[in-house]
């Protein structure tokens, strides 16, 4: 893609060639990331080829190798899997799962969830960050799940994560981008992919997050309750590219007070 100028309008602020997602030192074209959970098995290849996602995430209870009903089995081939640690209340439950997604999917990365909370499904920060230490000596690419708070994400970093995942609102709760300034925070403090994870519900929302600077946006119940699924993997993957190209391209400034014509005044009319 080309980035337009003249003398009079500067060049983009962010003007990367090549503008790719890097995790891991792995690069992804999409910044969409989708979540499995909720699919039939019948519709996941149309939505993954719809949302144009390079990267699914999926819980183990739905990985039954050799089995019926395996979800890998309708996963197209080059998509990056990220198994998640769905279920753990620990550190150490969470570790014991991402051992076991990487013998079963062959997958390096790992999606970081520690919920002790049934009712609110919070993450435990504190017990995530003992996970990220532990798997990362071991080689994993860990993302964790994780509440937006930039002491928490600076202590995820030093432990070694590959990428934090700040929840917008909570897990399948579709309220939006509900703790944008902390997210705001975490894009300007921490030099890791953030990827919003959790809560969006609406392409527009995650086009706003996009607008923020954040790397990647991950979805799941948003698509997955939506009247079409397939046309709504389509529209999120849509969102989150303008997003990033409205961020790439620099933000118009935007007046607090007053107007400002869009056209000349000028007494034309007068002369």
């Amino acid at each position: 893609m080309s980035n337009i100028s003249s003398p009079d309008r500067p060049a983009s602020p962010h003007p990367a060639a090549a503008d790719d997602l890097v995790i891991a030192g792995k690069a992804f074209r999409s910044r969409f990331i989708l979540g499995s959970g909720k699919f039939s098995l019948d519709l996941m290849r149309a939505v993954i080829e719809n949302a144009g996602t390079e990267i699914v995430t999926l819980a183990l209870r739905r990985v039954s190798v050799g089995g019926p009903g395996n979800i890998l089995d309708h996963i197209p081939p080059g998509i990056t899997l990220l198994p998640n640690t769905s279920g753990a209340r620990t550190a150490d439950e969470a570790i014991r799962i991402a051992r076991l997604g990487r013998e079963l999917t062959g997958s390096p990365f790992v999606k970081i969830e520690v919920v002790p909370d049934a009712r609110y499904l919070l993450p435990d920060n504190g017990e995530t960050v003992r996970a990220i230490e532990v798997l990362a000596r071991e080689g994993f690419a860990a993302l964790p799940y994780m509440h937006p708070d930039l002491v928490a994400a600076r202590a995820m970093r030093e432990a070694g994560a590959a990428a934090i995942m700040p929840l917008a609102a909570p897990i399948g709760s579709n309220r939006g981008l509900t703790t944008r300034e902390f997210i705001r925070i975490l894009v300007e403090e921490i030099d890791l992919p953030i990827i919003v994870d959790a809560g969006i519900g609406r392409p527009s929302e995650a086009c706003e997050a996009m607008e923020m600077g954040v790397a990647a946006i991950m979805a799941n119940t948003a698509v997955a309750t939506a009247g079409n699924v397939a046309v709504m993997a389509r529209a999120f993957g849509a969102a989150v590219e303008a997003g990033r190209l409205a961020w790439r391209a620099g933000l118009g400034r935007r007046l607090d007070a007053g107007a400002e014509a869009s056209s000349p005044l000028t007494g034309f009319l007068r002369d």
